[in-house]
């Protein structure tokens, strides 16, 4: 009977010490009070990309990758092949696995609100990077950091005017759109159209989207040189359907950055070299190197800091006759 007391005792201390376990809350052994990471100091971030659709976002996901390393910040990455319900599974998987800081760049820009809500309600900061979301709660993330993608639309338009600023016109324009619903093809086609609207001779006679690739540039362009007579312009909203678009101008008998202008957004190598070839009239600047800012961001937000809501990278404007002088520079 003693012996049976015993056991039962045992087992009721057992079980008591199972369940203070479990309920245990608050910062990690030796991080100050609020701040987040492991025991030894290390914050862990989760990354969900959009994909590997471009050059320009191979670069992106490289000096993530690289910067996340040389600050000794633990990474967790995932690629969502251009799907957000792969980038929302991925978010929820980081919340799971309680890191300290969320980032992603949005495939789309609407349908967060839910995913970020779970975020927030864990205790994790998320912070977006390159692609904003749109949600009517602010609080919903930490900041964002990336291109004012408007301003590029703009630039591409200013130049569009000024090139064309003696010409009677009219100046027909076919334009290849980025992933429908993106924050970059909304804004790069709202900030271009805002500027040529101001003159009538300017026309946009296609658009649709080329999925920011190579391979769907080169298709979409090939249907806007079948359905329009006349095209002076091309504007692509990222380099690799600008590079894919120019195969098709060439296969169909026409030179391209002569008989058709090529406008585009991006600023990869590949582009560079189109420039310098002639191919390739101006390349509006978009930095894909936010690795070591990203980084910054995310020890000052696992600390518990302040951080500006905003934050932009400086990008700058490359028409042909810089492109040579630009091209040795290019590390992406």
């Amino acid at each position: 009977m003693a012996r049976r007391a015993a056991l039962v005792l045992a087992a009721a201390l057992l079980a008591s010490s199972a369940l203070t376990a479990c309920s245990t809350e608050g910062p990690a052994s030796g991080s100050p009070s609020g701040a987040k990471g492991g025991s030894d100091g290390t914050i862990t971030l989760g990354f969900a990309q959009v994909g590997a659709e471009s050059g320009w976002r191979t670069a992106n996901t490289k000096s993530v990758q690289e910067a996340a390393k040389k600050a000794g910040i633990t990474l967790k990455f995932s690629d969502a092949q251009q799907k957000q319900e792969n980038q929302i599974k991925a978010i929820r998987n980081f919340i799971q696995q309680k890191v300290d800081v969320i980032a992603f760049s949005p495939v789309v820009e609407s349908g967060w609100d839910t995913v970020l809500k779970e975020a927030k309600d864990a205790g994790i900061p998320v912070i977006l990077t390159d692609r904003a979301v749109d949600t009517k709660d602010t609080s919903l993330y930490k900041t964002f950091l990336g291109s004012d993608f408007v301003k590029e639309g703009k630039s591409a338009g200013e130049w569009l005017t000024s090139a064309y600023a003696n010409e009677q016109g009219p100046v027909n324009i076919v334009e290849l759109q980025g992933t429908t619903g993106s924050a970059p093809a909304n804004d790069r086609k709202a900030g271009f159209a805002d500027v040529i609207r101001a003159d009538n001779k300017f026309k946009i006679v296609a658009s649709q989207s080329g999925d920011f690739t190579r391979a769907k540039g080169k298709e979409v362009m090939q249907a806007f040189l079948k359905s329009e007579k006349d095209i002076d312009v091309l504007y692509a909203h990222n380099d690799d359907m600008a590079l894919g678009a120019i195969q098709a101008i060439e296969e169909s008998g026409k030179k391209p950055g002569t008989d058709i202008k090529v406008i585009s957004v991006d600023g990869i190598k590949d582009a560079f070299v189109a420039m310098a070839e002639g191919k390739i009239n101006v390349v509006v600047e978009c930095n894909p190197l936010l690795g070591d800012q990203l980084m910054e961001l995310t020890k000052k937000v696992a600390a518990g800091e302040n951080v500006p809501t905003r934050v932009e990278t400086e990008e700058g404007v490359f028409p042909q006759d810089k492109a040579a002088a630009a091209l040795p520079s290019r590390n992406y």
